[in-house]
Formats: structure tokens, sequence, C-alpha cells
């Protein structure tokens, strides 16, 4: 496990610091001196809130008052609980949205001027403006603020979690997104190699924030930081102590085929410069409030320019990944009474029945505890594995869109990847063997083949895999 205790504190710290800081702008721009909110927001209290919403959208008192009002508002919005969170978020569904009447005014407006240029540019500039919602314009004023761009991730973090129960919230889900989308395009983002010697309150968010295998202590983290790996990370100009999205690289000798070996905290540093092969093994999105807000493709391109530039000894790009998908996938298929095996796997699974008689599952036997010891089930499961994750990882998609089904294959496959090698029991974490049965993918980056394979993908004629996954199948 993470380590948990430094987690909460540090997300914790982040709430308090927006906290003050909100409270240092009310203090300056007004006097007001407003009894706190309960964090249940009962009928009152939204009353309450609601007129600070209008107080704060009708532009009375100037620059410094707006401040002060968004200020207030983000005041009371982190003093909710999720009782609390939930009924702001539907009031500004219900009665900040579009309003529309006067949107069907403009859009006849528009359709009326359609024979007079000046009078067609006007109404169209009108119907632009009647589309920007009255809680669009309140989320602007946030981001004026000190700590205001920070504030609006953390909310729409908060907002992602209501969804699924409350989809009456996903307009307001939407433009929130849209205008973070604006706000975080690639063209604003730093990119910073982070270091052992970076602040310790940075660091602390590298152990947080990491998604895909778990740092298990500050011994961890510094191996991940040694001279033979990379961690790099973006940064926003209004977010300059938050990573947004970060990616650790080990430099190694030809292509990794086991996530703990390549961690293992004993093994001796290489010399960065004897390294042909830089491997993606970890990429992480640091801010669940920046779903939906793509820029991990500009992540990979940047750093791949940055280690050919430092080490151009450095031949191959390439990943060492999880497949999330491969485990949820077969379970279904299975459950659905998918034949997914040949008689001559039944057989061979039938033959491990033991003396308890009967022919095992092929679930019951991946559900067992360390049956990647056991000799006898390696043996026949290893084929029959391999020859279903490719299978995964090749032909199967989703019908709405006809991309990879496995959330991590499209990344990489759209970004130019191809599938290059499967690796067996590769990640004998709880996590590896509970999603992918302990097996990863290398999904290598050819410099002379992303834009053909990145084609091929997006106009969905194939999947770009090596002639060894494909003789999986």
């Amino acid at each position: 496990m993470a380590d948990t205790t430094v987690s909460n504190g540090f997300l914790v710290r982040t709430r308090g610091l927006l906290r003050r800081a909100l409270q240092d702008v009310v203090n300056v721009a007004s006097r007001d001196r407003s009894t706190p909110l309960r964090p249940d927001l009962p009928d009152d209290d939204l009353k309450i809130l609601q007129e600070r919403i209008d107080a704060s959208l009708s532009g009375r008192g100037g620059e410094a008052s707006a401040r002060g009002n968004a200020a207030q508002l983000g005041r009371y919005y982190l003093d909710l609980n999720d009782d609390g969170r939930l009924r702001f978020f539907q009031l500004l569904a219900t009665e900040y949205g579009v309003e529309q009447e006067g949107l069907n005014r403009a859009m006849d407006n528009v359709r009326a001027a359609e024979n007079n240029p000046a009078d067609y540019a006007r109404a169209v500039d009108r119907l632009r403006e009647c589309l920007r919602s009255p809680r669009t314009k309140l989320f602007r004023n946030f981001n004026s603020l000190s700590h205001g761009v920070k504030f609006l991730v953390d909310m729409r973090a908060d907002l992602r979690g209501l969804l699924r129960g409350n989809p009456e919230l996903r307009p307001v889900d939407s433009e929130l997104r849209s205008l973070l989308s604006g706000w975080f395009d690639a063209g604003f983002l730093e990119l910073r190699h982070v270091t052992w010697a970076a602040p310790a309150d940075l660091l602390e968010k590298l152990i947080a924030y990491e998604a895909v295998h778990e740092i298990q202590s500050w011994t961890d983290l510094k191996n991940r930081l040694e001279s033979d790996r990379r961690c790099y990370a973006f940064f926003h100009p209004n977010m300059p102590d938050e990573p947004l999205i970060f990616v650790e690289v080990a430099l190694v000798d030809g292509l990794a085929d086991n996530v703990q070996t390549l961690l293992d905290e004993s093994a001796p540093t290489g010399d960065p410069e004897d390294a042909n092969t830089a491997i993606f093994y970890s990429i992480s999105n640091a801010q669940r409030g920046l779903s939906g807000v793509s820029f991990g493709d500009f992540l990979i391109k940047q750093v791949v320019d940055d280690l050919s530039h430092e080490l151009p000894n450095l031949k191959t790009f390439a990943t060492l990944s999880p497949i999330p998908g491969f485990r949820a996938w077969l379970d279904s298929r299975l459950d659905a009474g998918a034949e997914l095996l040949n008689q001559d796997q039944e057989t061979q699974l039938a033959g491990l029945a033991g003396d308890t008689g009967g022919a095992p599952s092929l679930q019951a036997l991946l559900d067992r505890p360390h049956w990647y010891q056991d000799e006898a089930i390696v043996t026949v499961l290893q084929p029959i594995l391999l020859h279903l994750v490719a299978g995964y990882l090749l032909y199967q998609r989703r019908e709405s869109a006809g991309t990879a089904l496995d959330s991590v294959a499209h990344f990489h496959l759209s970004n130019g990847a191809q599938v290059e090698r499967v690796n067996w029991l590769a990640d004998l974490s709880d996590r590896g063997l509970q999603q992918s049965a302990g097996m990863m993918v290398n999904y290598l980056y050819a410099l002379n083949q992303i834009s053909d394979n990145h084609e091929a993908y997006v106009t969905g004629s194939e999947i770009p895999a090596s002639s060894a996954v494909k003789n999986l199948l």
C-alpha cells in the first residue's frame, strides 16, 4: 500500500491553503464578516448562498467587490460537506443555466438576418453571448483569484464524484470542463524534470498521485528518481506547485518485461550513458478535476524529445504498461457463456481437477491465491491467457467509438505506438493479478512509424502490432 498518511495529510493541507487564500481576498476586498453556512446547506442557508451568487453575477461594486464575492463563495463551498456540495451543484444546474427564452429569440434573430451581413454578424454575436450561462460567468470570476484555478479544478473533482447518481449535473460538468480545457491548453504548460532535490511537498504529491504502481515508501520514491531514472511532469503557471500529469521512465538495456524487477530497490543503479532503451512504466493524471482534458500525448512527445537530446544513445522508446481491463472483460465474457477455449484447452483444464474432482473453471483458477506459483497451473494457463490477451488487445473495441476497449491501449495507440510484446507474469502485485492475471504489455514508439501507426489506428483500419503478438493468435 502507498503511504496513505502522507496522501491524506497533504490533501487536507491543500484544502486549508485554498481556504486561507480565499479568506485573504475577502478581507482585502470588503469588510464582510458573514456568518458561516452550515455544512449540509439547509434551505435557509441555500437562500443566502443564492443571494451571494446573484450579487457576484450582478457586477455591482466594481472589480474589488466581484473578487470579494467570488472569494466568499469559495469559502462557503470549501466548508460544505457532501450533502451541501450536492445542493450547491443542483442550484447551479437548475437556476444558472442557459436562459432558454432568450436563446430562442437569439436564434430567431440569426435566421431573420441571413440576408443582411451586418445584422447577421450582430445576431451571431448575441447568440454566442446567450450560449454563455450565468454559471459559466461565475466560474470565470474565480479565475482571477489567487489559487482560483486550483479551486475550480478541485471543485470539478468533487462534481465528477456526484455525476453517476445525479445526471442532471452533467451540463454543469460539461461547461466547467470546457473552460478548463481552454485554460490548460498544452501551449501554456511547462515540462519539468523532477528530481530527489525537489521540494518535499512536491515529492509528497508524487506519492499521493501515483496511479499505476503505488509508491511504497520514501526509499521507493528515491529509487524512482535515481540517475538511471527520470520523472517528468507538466505544470501550469497558475498552479506552479501542482503537477498535472507525470511520467516515470527507466533507462535500461532492452525492453523491460517485469515491473517488480524494474522497481527493485536493491538493484544497482545503472549508468544512463549505457542505456539504449527508455521505458515509460507509469503515467499518472494528478488532477481528477482535469478528467477529459487531454495533454498526456504532448507529455510523451516532449519527454521523448528531451531524452533524445540528453542521451543520444537511446534508440528505443517503449512502455511497460498494465492491461487494466483484461480480467473484467474475460470474466464478463465467461459469465455470459462465451466459448473462449477450444476442446484441447478444456481438456487441459480438466486435468487440473486433482483429488476434488470436477474441472476447475478458468476464473476459479485465477482466483486461487498464489496460483502463479503452481507449475502445473502455469503450464496450462500461460498459452491460454497469452492467446486471450492478444485477442483482447488487437480485436476488442468499444462499439460506440471503434477504439480499443482497454483504456491504456487506446491512449498509447492513439499516440502512434504499436503493441510490441505481451509479458507473462510481469506484475505480481495484487492489482496486477486482479486486473490482468499478472500480464503486462510493451507498447513501442518507433519514431519513424508513429504517424503511420496513428493513422492506421484512428481510421479504424487496424491496431498496429508486432508479428510476435500476432503469432499469439
